[in-house]
Protein backbone atom coordinates (compact mmCIF):
# COMPACT_ATOMS: atom_id res chain seq x y z
CA UNK A 1 0.00 0.00 0.00
CA UNK A 2 1.19 3.15 -0.90
CA UNK A 3 1.02 7.07 -0.15
CA UNK A 4 -0.08 8.22 3.83
CA UNK A 5 -3.69 7.89 4.51
CA UNK A 6 -5.72 9.51 7.34
CA UNK A 7 -8.13 7.00 9.47
CA UNK A 8 -10.59 8.76 11.51
CA UNK A 9 -12.40 6.33 14.21
CA UNK A 10 -15.79 7.86 13.89
CA UNK A 11 -17.31 5.55 16.16
CA UNK A 12 -15.53 2.53 18.06
CA UNK A 13 -15.81 0.16 15.19
CA UNK A 14 -16.32 2.26 12.08
CA UNK A 15 -13.68 4.44 10.73
CA UNK A 16 -13.02 5.92 7.70
CA UNK A 17 -9.94 6.16 5.55
CA UNK A 18 -8.73 9.06 2.95
CA UNK A 19 -4.95 8.96 0.98
CA UNK A 20 -3.59 12.48 1.45
CA UNK A 21 -1.44 14.17 -0.58
CA UNK A 22 0.60 16.37 1.77
CA UNK A 23 -0.13 17.97 5.02
CA UNK A 24 -0.52 22.14 4.90
CA UNK A 25 -0.60 22.85 8.26
CA UNK A 26 -0.77 21.72 11.11
CA UNK A 27 -1.14 23.28 15.29
CA UNK A 28 -1.76 23.15 18.40
CA UNK A 29 -4.41 26.23 19.13
CA UNK A 30 -5.25 27.42 22.44
CA UNK A 31 -8.58 24.64 22.22
CA UNK A 32 -7.59 22.22 20.19
CA UNK A 33 -5.32 20.42 17.51
CA UNK A 34 -5.59 21.66 14.14
CA UNK A 35 -4.45 20.28 10.91
CA UNK A 36 -5.39 21.25 6.92
CA UNK A 37 -4.72 18.34 4.79
CA UNK A 38 -4.72 17.97 0.65
CA UNK A 39 -6.64 14.64 0.06
CA UNK A 40 -6.77 12.52 -3.09
CA UNK A 41 -10.66 12.09 -3.09
CA UNK A 42 -11.77 15.36 -1.40
CA UNK A 43 -9.29 17.94 -1.71
CA UNK A 44 -8.75 20.19 1.34
CA UNK A 45 -9.81 19.15 4.59
CA UNK A 46 -9.55 20.49 8.32
CA UNK A 47 -9.68 18.43 11.22
CA UNK A 48 -9.72 19.12 14.56
CA UNK A 49 -8.89 16.90 17.34
CA UNK A 50 -8.54 14.48 14.39
CA UNK A 51 -11.97 14.74 13.44
CA UNK A 52 -13.09 15.47 9.83
CA UNK A 53 -14.63 19.11 10.00
CA UNK A 54 -14.88 19.93 6.48
CA UNK A 55 -13.83 19.18 3.17
CA UNK A 56 -13.81 21.26 -0.07
CA UNK A 57 -15.18 18.20 -1.94
CA UNK A 58 -18.46 17.86 0.10
CA UNK A 59 -19.00 20.72 2.31
CA UNK A 60 -21.70 21.91 -0.01
CA UNK A 61 -24.08 19.17 1.29
CA UNK A 62 -24.11 20.61 5.10
CA UNK A 63 -23.54 24.37 4.75
CA UNK A 64 -26.57 24.62 1.64
CA UNK A 65 -28.62 22.29 4.00
CA UNK A 66 -27.82 23.92 7.78
CA UNK A 67 -28.47 27.72 6.07
CA UNK A 68 -30.76 27.65 3.69
CA UNK A 69 -33.66 25.66 5.28
CA UNK A 70 -34.07 27.94 8.32
CA UNK A 71 -33.61 31.09 6.16
CA UNK A 72 -35.97 30.28 3.45
CA UNK A 73 -38.60 29.21 6.42
CA UNK A 74 -38.01 32.79 7.34
CA UNK A 75 -40.17 34.84 5.56
CA UNK A 76 -37.99 37.87 6.11
CA UNK A 77 -34.56 36.99 7.66
CA UNK A 78 -31.89 39.86 8.64
CA UNK A 79 -30.11 39.41 11.57
CA UNK A 80 -28.61 36.04 11.79
CA UNK A 81 -26.33 34.59 14.41
CA UNK A 82 -23.89 31.22 13.30
CA UNK A 83 -22.43 29.51 17.02
CA UNK A 84 -19.21 27.77 15.47
CA UNK A 85 -18.62 27.44 11.78
CA UNK A 86 -14.97 29.10 11.83
CA UNK A 87 -14.63 27.88 8.61
CA UNK A 88 -17.25 30.53 7.21
CA UNK A 89 -19.18 28.34 5.12
CA UNK A 90 -22.23 28.69 7.21
CA UNK A 91 -21.80 32.72 6.60
CA UNK A 92 -20.82 32.07 2.82
CA UNK A 93 -24.47 30.70 2.56
CA UNK A 94 -26.35 33.32 4.84
CA UNK A 95 -24.91 35.66 3.00
CA UNK A 96 -26.47 34.79 -0.10
CA UNK A 97 -29.77 36.16 1.01
CA UNK A 98 -30.94 39.65 0.17
CA UNK A 99 -32.76 40.04 3.06
CA UNK A 100 -30.09 39.95 5.39
CA UNK A 101 -28.76 42.75 6.83
CA UNK A 102 -26.04 41.64 9.52
CA UNK A 103 -24.24 37.84 10.06
CA UNK A 104 -22.92 37.44 13.27
CA UNK A 105 -20.06 34.67 13.67
CA UNK A 106 -19.54 33.34 17.06
CA UNK A 107 -16.38 31.13 17.43
CA UNK A 108 -14.03 30.47 20.24
CA UNK A 109 -11.11 29.62 18.47
CA UNK A 110 -9.61 32.40 16.00
CA UNK A 111 -6.80 29.71 14.49
CA UNK A 112 -9.79 28.08 12.70
CA UNK A 113 -11.09 31.54 11.17
CA UNK A 114 -7.46 32.29 10.13
CA UNK A 115 -6.36 29.01 8.64
CA UNK A 116 -9.77 28.92 6.90
CA UNK A 117 -9.02 32.19 5.28
CA UNK A 118 -5.68 30.99 4.37
CA UNK A 119 -6.59 27.43 3.24
CA UNK A 120 -9.93 27.03 2.55
CA UNK A 121 -10.89 30.09 0.53
CA UNK A 122 -13.32 28.71 -1.48
CA UNK A 123 -15.40 27.99 1.97
CA UNK A 124 -14.46 30.85 3.80
CA UNK A 125 -15.01 33.91 0.77
CA UNK A 126 -18.18 35.15 2.71
CA UNK A 127 -16.57 36.09 5.69
CA UNK A 128 -15.00 39.95 4.46
CA UNK A 129 -18.82 41.15 3.49
CA UNK A 130 -19.50 43.70 5.20
CA UNK A 131 -22.48 42.53 6.79
CA UNK A 132 -20.82 39.70 8.79
CA UNK A 133 -19.22 40.49 12.33
CA UNK A 134 -17.16 38.30 13.96
CA UNK A 135 -16.75 37.45 17.42
CA UNK A 136 -13.77 35.75 18.71
CA UNK A 137 -15.93 34.08 22.00
CA UNK A 138 -17.71 31.39 24.22
CA UNK A 139 -21.19 31.07 21.84
CA UNK A 140 -23.01 29.79 24.92
CA UNK A 141 -22.16 32.46 26.80
CA UNK A 142 -23.05 35.00 23.89
CA UNK A 143 -26.53 33.40 23.60
CA UNK A 144 -27.04 33.51 27.60
CA UNK A 145 -26.77 37.33 27.41
CA UNK A 146 -28.62 37.87 24.27
CA UNK A 147 -32.64 38.53 24.05
CA UNK A 148 -35.16 38.89 21.17
CA UNK A 149 -31.76 39.73 18.86
CA UNK A 150 -32.14 37.11 15.43
CA UNK A 151 -34.24 35.96 13.51
CA UNK A 152 -32.05 32.78 12.63
CA UNK A 153 -29.58 30.72 15.03
CA UNK A 154 -27.40 28.31 13.46
CA UNK A 155 -25.24 25.89 15.41
CA UNK A 156 -22.59 24.69 13.11
CA UNK A 157 -21.06 22.47 16.43
CA UNK A 158 -18.23 20.09 16.02
CA UNK A 159 -19.26 16.33 17.55
CA UNK A 160 -20.96 16.49 21.10
CA UNK A 161 -17.50 15.92 23.13
CA UNK A 162 -15.59 18.38 25.53
CA UNK A 163 -16.47 22.40 25.40
CA UNK A 164 -19.33 21.62 22.59
CA UNK A 165 -21.12 19.44 25.24
CA UNK A 166 -23.25 23.06 26.59
CA UNK A 167 -24.41 23.58 22.69
CA UNK A 168 -26.80 19.97 22.95
CA UNK A 169 -27.86 21.35 26.25
CA UNK A 170 -31.70 22.14 27.14
CA UNK A 171 -30.27 25.12 28.96
CA UNK A 172 -28.88 26.10 25.87
CA UNK A 173 -32.03 25.69 23.93
CA UNK A 174 -33.70 27.67 26.31
CA UNK A 175 -31.24 30.61 26.16
CA UNK A 176 -31.86 30.28 22.37
CA UNK A 177 -35.50 30.87 22.29
CA UNK A 178 -35.06 34.13 24.41
CA UNK A 179 -32.50 34.97 21.86
CA UNK A 180 -34.71 34.65 18.95
CA UNK A 181 -37.11 37.33 17.89
CA UNK A 182 -40.84 36.59 18.86
CA UNK A 183 -41.02 34.64 15.33
CA UNK A 184 -37.33 33.47 14.74
CA UNK A 185 -36.52 29.99 14.72
CA UNK A 186 -32.81 27.75 15.56
CA UNK A 187 -31.71 24.73 13.61
CA UNK A 188 -28.76 22.75 15.15
CA UNK A 189 -26.70 19.76 13.40
CA UNK A 190 -27.40 17.11 15.75
CA UNK A 191 -25.25 13.84 14.97
CA UNK A 192 -25.89 10.69 12.93
CA UNK A 193 -29.08 8.92 12.58
CA UNK A 194 -27.37 5.74 12.82
CA UNK A 195 -24.96 6.39 15.51
CA UNK A 196 -26.80 9.22 17.73
CA UNK A 197 -30.28 7.74 17.64
CA UNK A 198 -30.45 8.69 21.49
CA UNK A 199 -28.92 12.17 21.41
CA UNK A 200 -31.56 13.01 18.21
CA UNK A 201 -34.49 11.44 20.23
CA UNK A 202 -33.92 13.98 23.25
CA UNK A 203 -33.23 16.65 21.51
CA UNK A 204 -36.15 16.56 19.68
CA UNK A 205 -38.15 15.92 23.13
CA UNK A 206 -36.54 19.12 24.50
CA UNK A 207 -36.98 21.34 21.10
CA UNK A 208 -40.45 20.48 21.51
CA UNK A 209 -41.22 20.89 25.01
CA UNK A 210 -39.70 24.27 24.29
CA UNK A 211 -40.89 25.23 20.67
CA UNK A 212 -43.84 25.66 18.97
CA UNK A 213 -42.71 24.18 16.15
CA UNK A 214 -39.94 21.05 16.26
CA UNK A 215 -38.94 19.06 13.22
CA UNK A 216 -36.05 16.74 11.98
CA UNK A 217 -34.41 16.69 8.86
CA UNK A 218 -31.59 14.97 7.26
CA UNK A 219 -29.14 15.15 4.65
CA UNK A 220 -25.59 13.14 3.43
CA UNK A 221 -22.14 14.46 3.94
CA UNK A 222 -19.92 11.59 2.34
CA UNK A 223 -17.42 12.12 5.05
CA UNK A 224 -19.37 11.93 7.89
CA UNK A 225 -20.34 9.14 10.45
CA UNK A 226 -22.63 6.74 8.57
CA UNK A 227 -22.81 9.30 5.67
CA UNK A 228 -26.19 10.00 6.92
CA UNK A 229 -26.59 13.57 9.00
CA UNK A 230 -29.40 14.87 10.52
CA UNK A 231 -30.59 18.89 11.90
CA UNK A 232 -33.51 19.80 14.36
CA UNK A 233 -34.99 23.06 13.58
CA UNK A 234 -36.97 24.70 16.42
CA UNK A 235 -39.48 27.61 15.59
CA UNK A 236 -41.60 30.19 17.05
CA UNK A 237 -44.09 30.35 14.37
CA UNK A 238 -43.18 29.34 10.66
CA UNK A 239 -42.91 26.04 9.62
CA UNK A 240 -40.33 24.56 7.26
CA UNK A 241 -43.12 22.53 5.20
CA UNK A 242 -45.45 25.65 4.65
CA UNK A 243 -42.63 28.16 2.96
CA UNK A 244 -44.27 30.39 0.43
CA UNK A 245 -41.37 29.38 -2.68
CA UNK A 246 -43.02 32.42 -4.58
CA UNK A 247 -41.79 34.53 -2.28
CA UNK A 248 -38.14 32.60 -1.96
CA UNK A 249 -35.05 33.97 -3.26
CA UNK A 250 -33.74 32.69 -6.07
CA UNK A 251 -30.06 30.86 -4.86
CA UNK A 252 -27.27 29.67 -6.82
CA UNK A 253 -26.38 26.51 -4.74
CA UNK A 254 -24.72 22.85 -5.79
CA UNK A 255 -27.33 20.51 -3.42
CA UNK A 256 -30.11 22.57 -1.74
CA UNK A 257 -33.53 23.28 -3.83
CA UNK A 258 -37.16 24.01 -2.82
CA UNK A 259 -37.86 20.08 -3.51
CA UNK A 260 -35.36 18.73 -1.28
CA UNK A 261 -36.16 21.38 1.48
CA UNK A 262 -39.43 19.62 1.21
CA UNK A 263 -38.14 16.04 0.82
CA UNK A 264 -35.59 16.07 3.68
CA UNK A 265 -38.38 16.31 6.35
CA UNK A 266 -39.48 12.85 4.87
CA UNK A 267 -38.05 11.05 7.50
CA UNK A 268 -37.15 7.12 6.54
CA UNK A 269 -39.36 4.47 8.96
CA UNK A 270 -36.08 3.64 10.79
CA UNK A 271 -35.70 8.09 11.43
CA UNK A 272 -39.21 8.24 12.78
CA UNK A 273 -39.02 5.07 15.10
CA UNK A 274 -35.92 6.46 16.66
CA UNK A 275 -38.18 9.83 17.74
CA UNK A 276 -40.80 7.39 19.12
CA UNK A 277 -39.30 4.93 20.75
CA UNK A 278 -38.78 5.37 24.39
CA UNK A 279 -35.10 4.83 25.91
CA UNK A 280 -35.17 1.69 28.11
CA UNK A 281 -35.97 0.01 24.54
CA UNK A 282 -33.00 0.05 23.45
CA UNK A 283 -31.75 -2.01 25.95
Amino acid sequence: MQGIWFSELQTPGLALSIKLKKTLHHEKTPYQDLAVVETESYGRMLLLDNIIQTTVGDEFFYHEMIAHVPLNTHPNPRTALVIGGGDGGVIREIIKHPSIEKATLVEIDARVVANAREYLPEIACGLDDARVEIRFEDGIEHVRQMENTYDVIIVDSTDPIGPAVGLFSTEFYRNVYRALKPDGLFVAQTESPLFNARLIRRIQRDLAEIFPIARLYLTTVPTYPGGLWSFSLGSKEYDPLEVDWKKAPQLVTRFYTPAIHQAAFALPPFVQEILEKRDEEEF
